[in-house]
């Protein structure tokens, strides 16, 4: 149900969820395109914490929203110390852990 529940959030015909089990409470989600995977999650993050695009851009020392807006719309894909800063200047009062997982 997660994969068709996030699927439907970014309403993309040709991307596809997988989600994988953990252990215990917790799974794994990757997608066909992660660099729509990351969009939502930056998007979804702004969006709960009540942030425009500009709150956000003034947040990471931006003029522009420009540059972070194509991150949300999955036309950049950010290194892992922009996504880090990314995800800061979104919710900057929230931990994110990213784990190595191995692949099937």
């Amino acid at each position: 149900m997660i994969a068709d529940a996030i699927e439907s959030l970014v309403h993309r015909e040709a991307f596809r969820v997988q989600v994988y089990p953990g252990k215990g409470d917790y799974f794994e989600v990757g997608a066909n395109d992660q660099a729509v995977l990351g969009a939502l999650l930056l998007r979804r993050q702004r969006i709960k914490r009540g942030l425009t695009l500009e709150e956000v851009a003034r947040r990471l020392g931006a003029k522009s929203h420009n540059a972070y807006a194509r991150y949300e719309q999955g036309r950049s894909v950010p290194t892992f110390d922009r996504l880090t800063r990314l995800l800061e200047a979104v919710s900057p009062e929230s931990d994110f852990v990213l784990i190595e997982s191995p692949r099937d």
